[in-house]
């Protein structure tokens, strides 16, 4: 017995003293620890200071009911179920209940509360009880940040993310400049898995992270990202994209790209127009005939013989779309008409010796290597060149009428823009500003590719090609006379490799009959050009039609017409009688609604989000709206009486 009385006396001395400090830090590591308070992250803005990506504070409120006092608890507890009832809905008796039950219970991580807003928060901590803070309160708030686009999905690609699906965009990009430094607060365990803050204040605040100011103009933006949706769904096209660039600075304005789900819908699946690389097609065709013009092989009235629309080089077949093919025609006719055989036989008479000194001009045009964004995921353009092992004795011709290469639209885009700049390549931007609490940390000016493309005769010749093109080429049904535009059609076959169709049977590679990518690249006022842009779309349902002037052209005029009419436009006198028919039928529409003298709620279905949201919030309602596009639905019907003050409900496609 005294053996064991001295071992335990010995054991107690030792634990004490010996390691009782050591014991003492375990025990406090194990009950009290420092969280991190995560800052927010940096806000994205559009070049007028809309907010495209902000981040939104979002809390779950609990309550540790073993801290606060019994006769406080008994003395609060109607109050604070009337203030809970106010805000999350449910009776008084409801919200009495349930506190009541987990006091009884001893509860000491009980949710009150699940997801609400930073005001909400603000509101709750005044509450009954929850006003006393920590301890004496029991209010515990737990906070975490989400990432918020206000104008919905729109350039979501190009706004891009940094989470754990990785990064991209512009937010990829930027990632470490709008971090911010993230904050600690110490926290005591009160249970398994379940801790709360020892204070009421925090031991470090978070540093919100810096603001990045884009180039992007959100009505020009709302535009494109329409203009194209609405001809994706009309032509039940696989994907798209549409890009819209200020012609002097290279400031992107606009950019859409949006694919096809299984069920038909459409998102901002990839940024086609930075990723895609693939072989665009007729628009290429502008490269080729530059080309020649600026090398003194022809000029605009050299006659070519485009024969009955077909020739064969080496065995390979180049046709026209047009049946019996256009005889002969001057050198500006075959690009207004976009004839295969007349381009592929210019480029071959006049470079087929020396297939080299075409590729020295189509680098110059900066189709060789990629732009170079800060974004990732930029696609790589392929250019064979004589010394490649792919090269054979068609590549010359292939390339000529835009096959056996791949470049990406922003590229095509980036060509077409130094056209309409009087030669001047400049870079493509998305970046105007980087900002620190409201203080400009960096600018980004315009860069210069090429400071010139071509001589000024030459792209004096090559502009009015372009604007005949629209006026009485492959693009005269896009033609408007109150307003000018110059571009190129596109019209590509996709490759498609060794595969299994839908009947089973086994298909080789090759070039599809049934698979198309249209295209219309330009730029407008034809005369100054203000802006340039792109449309690039994706398998367009073939029997509904395929060709660039038919799928892709109306949305670079839709694009063209609205930025005339919502934008200024220097230079451009657009006459204020014009009737744009889809334009005045909608405004004749909504003002007639407008001035109605309304006690019922009127019918907005089938008119655009905005204005129906401009009309109903004009008669007093309160318009919640989810989704982009047309009016579908309307919770108020038709014929309600109209109550000023009331919530109505809208449901866009």
């Amino acid at each position: 017995m005294t053996l064991l009385l001295i071992a335990i006396i010995i054991r107690v001395v030792n634990l004490q003293y010996v390691h009782g400090n050591e014991y003492r830090k375990l025990a406090t590591e194990l009950t009290i620890r420092q969280d991190t308070i995560h800052a927010n992250k940096g806000n994205v803005y559009a070049s007028d200071g809309n907010l495209l990506a902000t981040s939104m504070s979002k809390f779950n409120i609990y309550m540790d009911l073993v801290t606060v006092d019994s006769k406080l608890f008994e003395e609060n507890i109607a109050d604070l179920s009337k203030e809970l009832s106010k805000m999350l809905g449910k009776s008084v008796r409801y919200h009495q209940s349930r506190l009541r039950n987990a006091k009884n219970k001893k509860k000491r991580y009980f949710l009150i509360a699940r997801d609400i807003g930073y005001t909400d928060y603000l509101k709750m901590k005044k509450f009954p009880i929850f006003n006393l803070g920590v301890y004496k309160g029991g209010f515990i708030a737990k906070h975490r940040t989400e990432r918020a686009h206000p104008i919905g999905k729109i350039a979501e690609r190009t706004i891009g993310y940094d989470d754990f699906r990785g990064e991209a965009g512009i937010e990829g990009a930027f990632a470490d400049y709008m971090q911010g430094e993230n904050g600690l607060r110490w926290v005591q365990k009160i249970a398994k898995n379940q801790w709360k803050p020892i204070s009421d204040y925090n031991e470090k605040e978070p540093i919100d992270g810096h603001d990045i100011i884009t180039t992007i103009d959100v009505n020009i933006q709302d535009i494109t990202h329409h203009a194209l949706l609405s001809q994706l769904e009309y032509f039940e096209a696989d994907h798209g994209c549409a890009v819209v660039m200020e012609t002097a600075t290279g400031e992107i304005k606009a950019i859409s790209n949006l694919g096809r789900t299984s069920k038909g819908k459409y998102y901002e699946k990839r940024n086609y127009a930075v990723w895609e690389s693939h072989e665009p097609g007729s628009t290429f065709k502008l490269a080729s005939l530059m080309a020649a013009l600026e090398d003194k092989k022809i000029d605009t009235s050299t006659v070519v013989d485009t024969e009955k629309g077909r020739i064969f080089i080496h065995g390979s077949k180049v046709e026209d779309s047009h049946r019996g093919g256009y005889g002969k025609i001057s050198a500006a006719r075959v690009f207004e008409v976009s004839s295969n055989v007349g381009i592929v036989k210019i480029i071959k008479e006049h470079y087929d010796a020396a297939p080299e000194k075409f590729i020295e001009k189509v680098a110059s045009y900066g189709f060789t290597k990629p732009i170079g964004f800060q974004i990732k995921g930029e696609g790589i353009p392929i250019i064979p060149t004589p010394k490649d092992k792919r090269w054979n004795k068609i590549s010359l011709e292939w390339m000529s009428w835009g096959y056996g290469i791949s470049i990406t639209p922003m590229q095509t885009l980036m060509f077409y823009n130094a056209v309409a700049n009087n030669g001047v390549m400049v870079k493509p931007r998305f970046i105007k500003e980087l900002r620190r609490q409201d203080k400009t940390e960096k600018v980004f000016e315009t860069v210069v590719v090429n400071p010139k493309i071509a001589s000024e005769e030459t792209l004096k010749k090559i502009r009015k090609i372009m604007e005949n093109v629209v006026v009485k080429g492959t693009a005269d049904n896009i033609y408007s006379p109150n307003f000018s535009m110059a571009g190129k059609t596109g019209t590509a076959k996709k490759f498609l490799p060794k595969h299994i169709n839908e009947n089973g049977e086994t298909i080789n590679a090759g070039y599809s009959n049934k698979h198309y990518v249209a295209s219309f690249a330009g730029f407008f006022p034809a005369d100054n050009p203000k802006y340039s842009c792109i449309v690039v779309i994706h398998d367009p349902k073939k029997e509904k039609g395929y060709y660039g002037a038919t799928v892709a052209g109306p949305v670079f005029k839709e694009i063209a017409q609205k930025i005339y009419t919502t934008t200024p436009v220097d230079n451009q006198s657009v006459d204020d009688k014009v009737k744009f028919e889809e334009i005045e039928k909608n405004y004749a529409n909504y003002n007639a609604n407008l001035n109605k003298n309304h006690s019922e709620v009127p019918n907005v279905k089938g008119m655009s989000g905005m204005d129906a949201v401009s009309l109903l919030e004009n008669l007093g309602l309160k318009v919640k709206v989810s989704g982009m596009g047309k009016v579908q639905s309307q919770s108020l019907s038709k014929g309600e009486k109209l109550e000023k003050g009331k919530t109505i409900i809208l449901k866009l496609s």
